[in-house]
């Protein structure tokens, strides 16, 4: 049995962080699955539970290595260094001597940020693509675009071992993002972006109302994410310490103000506050706040939390002025939420929590010039490389399903199931039921052997 020294507090920390964000995408499912239409609902949650099964396994393999390997130039690291997790069982991780956790903690930790930012894009391309088309480019673009963004963020000089090479934004650049604004969010949104722009609109998009068939879910799935962002931010801390505690703090500020702006804004231009506008404004402030968390005050995260809330909430609509179909707003929410963050890390971070001065405490425009190319970079290298994927899968094996099966419902067609199956009327604890059904005239009735439930 191997035994290190380790902060065993910091390593429960991070272990229940790594729960809380993972569950962040079945969360992410149950959201986006109550914002589609009920014919839908189940190609929708699929769409995220299987990215768990495609990158978790790709991330055990090379993916991790990808990321936190020893990097070549600051662009990619190794992927054969850590392949299989080789020579992380007796490793220690963290940037602080006497607060390290075991390096498969940490690899657990980023695995379910890994996850859910392949997931997030999904949304996007709601009713219209198909399932193996997905998977094929969930697997992709997890590959050539998620791993190499992390490795720019995240992967510090000597966090691995000393001596290793981290990437070019978190080591050369200095742009900081605690959490992930540019790897996940900017990341998965100009993927969005570039996918949509391929697969093109769904039927009726823009002529006919494409509203949520359950609201309840999406509430739901909104209250998960936001009970799961705490780990997301305050976990990456990887320790139990007074970072951890600003960063909780911060995430709640600043979802809370965007939360409220979003239906402040709705009541004023809408004539209501909408519970979908309550669910999507706590996803904004979220969104925003998680460059941000570490290097911001409270006051200041208040302050990122409204600019996303009123930001995000207009740049939904942008899509029907533009024509893109980005069915659930990642676009709208998650990448522009990510620029807002990423931007105004540079106009409010201080130099007592982050080492500089943004451009409101006297830094001038330095740091906010950092941030700027730090997100143009992620943008653009996402853009180009999810627009080539999307291609490429489009000539292979076709991205979208055809027009009869996209207006009769993709549950039936791509998994033989349905959301809401109400034809049976009676259930028996038998193996099999004898079910009537009348027709509404209540004429010509017969009877069907249907399965039983126990």
């Amino acid at each position: 049995m191997i035994v290190l020294e380790i902060n065993t507090g910091d390593t429960a920390w991070v272990l229940i962080s790594a729960a809380l964000v993972l569950l962040m995408t079945p969360s992410l499912a149950f959201f986006y699955g109550g914002m589609v239409r009920a014919k839908g609902v189940l190609n929708m949650m699929m769409m995220s539970i299987v990215t768990m099964g495609i990158v978790g396994v790709a991330w055990v393999l090379f993916g991790f290595s990808e990321a936190f390997g020893d990097s070549w130039h600051g662009l990619i690291g190794n992927p054969a260094q850590y392949a299989g997790m080789r020579g992380l069982l007796d490793a220690e991780f963290g940037s602080d001597p006497d607060h390290m956790i075991p390096g498969l903690v940490f690899v657990g930790f980023q695995s379910a940020f890994a996850i859910i930012a392949v997931a997030l894009v999904s949304g996007a391309v709601a009713d219209r693509m198909k399932f193996g088309a997905w998977c094929a480019f969930a697997g992709a673009w997890a590959v050539l675009c998620y791993f190499p963004a992390a490795h720019w963020v995240f992967a510090f000089d000597g966090f691995t071992s000393a001596g290793a090479r981290g990437g070019w934004i978190a080591n050369t650049l200095g742009a900081f993002d605690f959490a992930g604004g540019t790897a996940i969010h900017i990341n998965a949104g100009a993927a969005a972006l570039a996918l949509v722009l391929v697969l093109g609109p769904r039927i009726g998009f823009g002529s006919r109302p494409m509203r949520p068939h359950n609201l309840t879910l999406v509430m739901l799935g909104a209250v998960g994410l936001w009970f799961g962002w705490f780990g997301f931010n305050a976990g990456s801390a990887l320790s139990a310490n007074g970072t951890a505690g600003l960063a909780w703090v911060n995430t709640l500020a600043a979802s809370c103000a965007a939360m409220v702006s979003w239906i402040v804004v709705e009541r004023i231009r809408d004539g209501h506050a909408t519970s979908l506008g309550a669910a999507s404004g706590v996803v904004a402030g979220l969104v925003a706040i998680t460059p941000a968390c570490a290097t911001v005050t409270p006051l200041g995260s208040v302050c990122i939390g409204i600019l996303a809330g009123v930001g995000c909430v207009f740049a939904i609509g942008l899509k029907y002025r533009l024509g893109f179909d980005d069915a659930l707003d990642v676009v709208g929410v998650h990448f522009v939420g990510g620029l807002i963050g990423t931007l105004a890390t540079g106009l409010f971070c201080t130099q007592e929590l982050s080492g500089v001065d943004g451009l409101f405490h006297g830094g001038g425009l330095a740091q906010l010039g950092r941030q700027a190319a730090g997100a143009l970079a992620v943008m653009a290298y996402s853009f180009v490389m999810s627009l080539a994927i999307a291609l490429v899968i489009k000539r292979l094996i076709g991205l979208r399903v055809s027009s009869q099966v996209e207006l009769a419902g993709m549950d039936v067609d791509q998994h033989a199931e349905v959301g809401y199956d109400l034809s049976h009327i009676g259930y028996s604890t038998r193996s099999i039921s004898r079910t009537v059904m009348v027709p509404p005239d209540g004429a010509g009735a017969e009877t069907a052997d249907v399965p039983a439930r126990s």
